[in-house]
């Protein structure tokens, strides 16, 4: 008897934290989080990072969710600023488009403290929503903008290929 409590027990803990976000679910029913995995810098944990997926799975051309859980407060700027360097690492877009997507998200992006969730919609030929612990913070009707920052995560071109690895560890269409 204490088996099958204790296996009931771990069964519905797994289901809880399996469960997808309510505004995950209202771009992407059907959510399943394909991968997850954490962003370090010089050693500190920065952020652990979410990716939740249809049943199309991960595709640049579907709606995905990709959630940022911050582990230490961070100037709002300051990640829109690292957001921009990323794209330009990447050759993400022209100098022009990311001095004006630098300026939308320092605009957007909140400072955040340890715990705060913030994550980003992928509109298939729209462009991007984002939310702030589940709020809808903005959206950006634009979708080179939308191509060049989930590319900081998805792209092939990542300077985090560890956690893109993680992340897409389970994304293949079901």
């Amino acid at each position: 008897m204490k088996r099958l409590l204790a296996l009931v027990m771990l069964l519905l803990s797994f289901s809880a934290q399996a469960a997808a976000p309510v505004y995950v679910e209202e771009h992407v029913p059907a959510a399943r989080m394909a991968g997850k995995g954490n962003f370090t810098w010089f050693g500190l944990n920065v952020y652990d990072a979410e990716l939740w997926v249809g049943d199309k799975g991960y595709a640049p051309e579907v709606t995905y969710v990709l959630e940022l859980r911050y582990a230490r407060n961070l100037d709002g700027k300051k990640i829109a600023d690292a957001s921009v360097e990323e794209m330009e690492k990447m050759a993400a877009g022209t100098a022009q488009q990311r001095t004006q997507w630098g300026a939308r998200m320092r605009e957007i992006f909140p400072d955040v403290k340890k715990g705060t969730r913030l994550a980003g919609v992928n509109l298939p030929g729209a462009g991007a929503s984002f939310y702030l612990d589940g709020k809808l913070l903005a959206t950006v009707p634009d979708p080179a903008f939308a191509k060049a920052f989930f590319g900081i995560w998805l792209d092939a071109r990542t300077t985090a290929p560890a956690l893109r690895t993680n992340l897409l560890r389970n994304a293949a269409a079901r």
